[in-house]
């Protein structure tokens, strides 16, 4: 099987795999032709958004060439331990099935910090806020867009409002757009 799949940039991580986070590089094994269309990702478990990283290496091997070492790197103990768990989260798995192996590199872990702030951007947010489809008006979801298209604050108040003093009115936005995330539960509060 040759199937081809195509990542954007939210990465879903069982739960049971979060320890791997920890380390800060991990890698996760997809069965399947993996192609990632951006190299930042967010990684996502338990109905929240965890962790961002970034993908430092993307390799495919069919599942007859994987080694003890790919094992390992994925947090198994054996060859054949990975190869069991993927045969149970994926069913139908041959040995000529290809995977892919996703190095990645955990850039910031999410969660509230002590300055209240959850170690995202605001464009970061605003990505999330539109994904999740945050209560608010047609006004705030243009101005979020905006705020993603130009990838700063001060340049979304420049083209939405003519100055960069339109900024408050922009903060504002992502600030509610935050508390419905975490209220959520899309973002963890902890």
């Amino acid at each position: 099987m040759r199937r081809v799949v195509y990542l954007g940039r939210h990465l879903m991580l069982k739960s049971k795999y979060l320890d791997k986070l920890s380390n800060g590089r991990f890698t996760t094994i997809r069965l399947g032709i993996v192609r990632p269309r951006y190299r930042e990702v967010f990684i996502h478990s338990g109905g929240a958004v965890v962790a961002k990283a970034r993908i430092v290496n993307v390799s495919y091997k069919r599942i007859s060439d994987l080694t003890d070492d790919d094992a390992v790197m994925d947090g198994f103990t054996s060859r054949q331990v990975l190869i069991d768990e993927l045969r149970r989260i994926y069913d139908d798995v041959s040995d000529d099935d290809w995977v892919t192996i996703l190095m990645l590199e955990v850039t910031r872990m999410i969660g509230y910090r002590d300055d209240d702030s959850v170690g995202l951007s605001p464009v970061d947010i605003a990505r999330f806020a539109l994904r999740y489809n945050v209560p608010m008006n047609e006004e705030e979801r243009r101005i979020l867009q905006e705020l993603i298209n130009e990838g700063s604050i001060r340049r979304a108040a420049i083209k939405l409002f003519g100055s960069f003093k339109g900024r408050v009115i922009i903060r504002r936005i992502v600030r509610r757009a935050l508390k419905h995330l975490v209220n959520m539960g899309v973002l963890n509060d902890h």
